[in-house]
C-alpha cells in the first residue's frame, strides 16, 4: 500500500503542510518532530519520499529578496550568492522589498507562486508574519542578516563586531563619543551592534550619546550637525556609509578628521580606502555570508546534509581616521 504525506499527517494528527515542512527541513516543533519521525520510520515512507524527490524536476530557480537595490551590503552578498548558485546550476530571481515589510511578504509569496525551488531573504527584521509564511510554504527559505530561532537564519555576530570596535576606540582613549546608528527595528545593526559597542565601555567612565539616522548617506549628513553638538572626540557610524555622510558634512564645515573628530564604522566598504583620511572599520566577510546562504539553500533543496554553522569572519582594519587621545 502506498503511503502519502496525507496518510502520515492523519496518523500523527497534524496538518499535511507540517509533514511537508518536516521532510523539507523546515521548522516543526520538537513534539511533532518526534511523532512524525516515528510514523515515517514505521511506514517506510521516508525512503519513498526521497526517491520521488530525486526523480522530480526542480525549476533550477532560487528567489532572493533584497532590502534595497542601492545597498552596498546586499550587493556584495548577492554577488556571492549568484556566483555560488551558478556553479551549482541554479539561476536567481531578485525582488526588492525597499525596506517595506508588507512588500517583503508579498515578494516571498510571489516567488513561491512562480515555482522557485527555494528562497533567500536578506531581512531587516523577522516578524511574526515572516515566521508564519516561512512555516506555511513547503519550499526551503533562509533568512540572512537577522536571527530568530523559529526560522532558518545565517548572520554575522553583530554584537561581537560592535564590541571589537568599541574596545579599539576605548583603548585609543576616547570617552566622549557619539554612536550614529539606525532604528532598533533592525535588531542586528540597530540593537546588537550598538550594544556590543557600548559593552566595551561597561567598566570605563565615558559619555556615549546616540543619534539616530538610517542606512543612507543623506540622512547621516543631515544628522551630522546634531552629532557635533555633543562635542565628541569620536563618531562611530553603524555602517561605513553612515560614516561617509558625517565626513562630508564635517569637511564642508571646515573640520579636520581625525584632528577634530575620529571616525570609524562597520562593513569594510571599498570606498573607505578612496576617501581621505581612509576609514578605520570592522571588515565583514559578506562574500562568505553569501556563499554560505547559497550552499545552505541548495543543500535544503536537494535534501543533502547541511554543513554546521561557521562563523563569518570579522576583522578590525586600522586606517587613518582614528587618533589616540592623550
Amino acid at each position: 500500500m502506498k503511503v502519502t504525506i496525507q496518510d502520515i499527517a492523519n496518523m500523527v494528527g497534524v496538518s499535511k503542510s507540517t509533514v511537508s515542512r518536516y521532510l523539507n527541513g523546515g521548522y516543526v516543533s520538537d513534539e511533532n518532530i518526534k511523532k512524525i519521525s516515528e510514523a515515517v520510520e514505521k511506514t517506510g515512507f521516508k525512503s519513498n519520499f526521497f526517491a520521488k524527490r530525486l526523480k522530480a524536476k526542480n525549476s533550477g530557480l532560487v528567489g532572493v529578496v533584497i532590502p534595497r537595490i542601492d545597498s552596498f551590503t546586499a550587493g556584495k552578498i548577492l554577488k556571492s550568492i549568484n556566483m555560488q548558485l551558478e556553479e551549482k546550476g541554479y539561476q536567481i530571481i531578485i525582488l526588492s522589498s525597499e525596506l517595506d515589510k508588507a512588500k517583503e511578504i508579498r515578494s516571498i509569496e510571489k516567488l513561491h507562486e512562480q515555482g522557485v525551488d527555494g528562497i533567500i531573504v536578506m531581512a531587516f527584521d523577522i516578524t511574526k508574519e515572516n515566521i508564519a509564511l516561512a512555516n506555511k510554504i513547503t519550499i526551503p527559505i533562509i533568512f540572512t542578516g537577522q536571527e530568530n530561532s523559529l526560522v532558518r537564519c545565517i548572520k554575522i555576530d553583530d554584537r561581537k563586531a560592535g564590541k571589537m570596535l568599541g574596545e579599539y576606540i576605548r583603548d585609543k582613549g576616547h570617552r566622549e563619543i557619539v554612536f550614529l546608528g539606525v532604528t532598533e527595528d533592525d535588531k542586528a545593526v540597530g540593537i546588537e551592534r550598538k550594544e556590543g559597542f557600548y559593552e566595551a565601555f561597561n567598566n570605563v567612565e565615558s559619555n556615549i550619546n546616540f543619534v539616530q539616522a538610517d542606512f543612507s548617506f543623506n540622512k547621516a549628513y543631515e544628522m551630522a550637525e546634531k552629532v557635533i553638538s555633543y562635542n565628541p572626540t569620536a563618531v562611530i557610524g553603524a555602517t561605513d556609509n553612515i560614516v561617509l555622510g558625517f565626513i562630508r558634512y564635517a569637511f564642508e564645515k571646515g573640520y579636520e578628521i581625525p584632528k577634530d573628530f575620529s571616525v570609524a564604522g562597520f562593513g569594510g566598504y571599498d570606498i573607505g580606502l578612496a576617501v581621505h583620511p581612509t576609514i578605520t572599520t570592522v571588515d565583514i566577510d559578506y562574500e562568505a555570508l553569501g556563499k554560505k546562504a547559497a550552499n545552505s539553500i541548495v543543500a535544503s533543496i536537494e535534501l543533502e546534509e547541511i554543513e554546521d554553522e561557521t562563523n563569518i569572519n570579522l576583522e578590525l582594519i586600522e586606517r587613518e581616521s582614528v587618533r589616540k587621545v592623550e
